[in-house]
């Protein structure tokens, strides 16, 4: 097994020399195989190893038992290890997720702080060829484009997965021909959970009833379908250059270059353009792509209204993608006299911050602030970042894309750190201001309690 890991490790370049590596480590047979794994490739690979744990309380003394076991282990091989302890389930239901949807997501938050921590370029997980087989039945049932029938990556960004080669049985083996322990989450025999059910009562007869090798079969065609992906995610990029226009915070889809190119492009174009000007995805389906696409053949002025708060308009050159409550600036601007304004700095939070979703009450990172923020009105040279790029615009560039009367412009406030308009108050905020996984201290700017806009009217 150790070889097959090896060349898959090799494959994918996962591991280099002088990398730093942190593993996240539960106590079940996965993590504590990947631990030895990794404990055995760094004599050949030398690269700097960490280990995360994240107990999620919710499984009382085993969760206890399953994290104290890690730290033995860890200070056993002489690893550095750290350890969270998260309420998830208080989170998700602040949240409004389900425990699956928390727990990864406060997993994800923990891996990315203890990486800023240690400097660590990469970060190992577990998952293997069953994970990735149920992954894909999951998406197939749910509904998924491409990229999601390619099931899990073996390397998305700093993340890295060095089992997504082996099966579950080969995992159990290797642990137990060389004697390791490893704890045992009861949970995981639960089918109320809907990776438990693919688990349980789906894969078994696929594997025992229809075909052997069926695990095999599925991570292979997910192989292939990987690259399908990539070379299409580059006919996207170019097709992306010609046909989209950022407009502000507005994206134009050109429908004279829509015209020329085959329906798969066209709906992976769009998906694109709908998870960036959202900065999400989950709530983005083809029922979606589906409704801007269609507003391609209907008049000027009709609209979609789409997930997280974003509007699809019909216009002369195509379809414009906006978020809603900046499509019809009214009334009289906000006045310093009229509007409370009042700031706090949040810290040392302990559990993942819900981000208010008021237009008048907003959250910055205040971790990258330079200068004193000020509000004031406009100046020559202020800008916005308008991208996770880090590209600029113009403030006054934006008023008119926003088509904001030139007589008001000089009267909206502004949040700013120098000429860096963080948010202009009542509309955006600048993308390089947003929350981060590993922003340590929040800004909040508030406007009359949040509740109303002090605008006269």
């Amino acid at each position: 097994m150790i070889e097959k890991i090896k060349a898959y490790v090799g494959k994918y370049h996962m591991l280099e020399k002088g990398d730093i590596v942190l593993a996240g480590v539960s106590g079940g047979a996965d993590s504590i195989c990947l631990l030895f794994v990794l404990l055995k490739l760094q004599k050949e690979i030398p690269f700097a190893l960490r280990v995360v744990h994240v107990n999620h309380g919710l499984r009382g003394a085993q969760a206890k038992r399953d994290e104290e076991y890690v730290e033995k282990i860890c200070r056993q091989e002489n690893i550095p290890c750290k350890v969270f302890c998260e309420n998830v389930e208080l989170i998700a239901k602040k949240r409004r997720q389900s425990i699956e949807e928390a727990g990864r997501a406060v997993r994800r938050s923990c891996f990315e702080q203890a990486a800023s921590e240690w400097g660590a370029g990469k970060i190992a997980l577990a998952h293997h060829m069953e994970d990735n087989a149920e992954t894909l039945l999951m998406h197939l049932v749910r509904g998924s484009a491409l990229k999601g029938l390619g099931g899990i990556y073996p390397v998305t960004g700093k993340y890295i997965r060095p089992l997504l080669g082996v099966g579950r049985k080969e995992i159990e083996q290797y642990l137990e021909q060389r004697n390791i322990a490893f704890c045992q989450d009861d949970t995981n025999e639960e089918t109320i959970y809907i990776r438990n059910k693919i688990r349980h009562k789906v894969l078994p007869v696929l594997q025992n009833e229809i075909n052997g090798k069926s695990v095999l079969h599925m991570n292979q065609a997910m192989d292939e379908l990987r690259e399908v992906q990539a070379y299409m995610e580059t006919q996207v990029e170019m097709f992306y250059q010609r046909a989209v226009q950022m407009n502000g915070d507005a994206f134009l889809v050109k429908e004279d270059e829509m015209r020329k190119e085959p329906d798969v492009l066209k709906r992976m174009l769009l998906h694109r353009v709908l998870t960036q000007a959202a900065d999400a995805s989950k709530d983005i389906g083809r029922v979606h792509v589906e409704d801007c696409i269609s507003l391609f053949d209907r008049q000027v002025g009709k609209e979609v209204i789409l997930p997280y708060g974003l509007l699809a308009r019909k216009g002369y050159e195509g379809i414009r993608i906006i978020g809603k409550v900046e499509k019809e600036p009214t009334g009289t601007q906000m006045s310093a006299e009229k509007a409370a304004i009042s700031f706090k700095i949040i810290e040392n939070m302990s559990e993942s911050p819900v981000i208010p979703q008021k237009t008048y009450t907003k959250w910055f990172d205040y971790d990258i602030i330079k200068d004193t923020v000020e509000i004031r009105t406009r100046r020559p040279g202020d800008y916005l970042v308008i991208d996770e790029k880090g590209n600029r615009q113009k403030l006054k560039s934006y008023f008119i894309n926003e088509k904001i009367p030139k007589e008001k412009r000089d009267s909206i406030l502004l949040a700013a750190d120098g000429s860096h308009v963080l948010w202009v108050i009542g509309y955006r905020m600048s993308s390089a201001a947003k929350i981060q996984r590993n922003t340590k201290r929040i800004l909040e700017i508030q406007i009359n309690g949040g509740e109303n806009d002090g605008r006269d009217n």
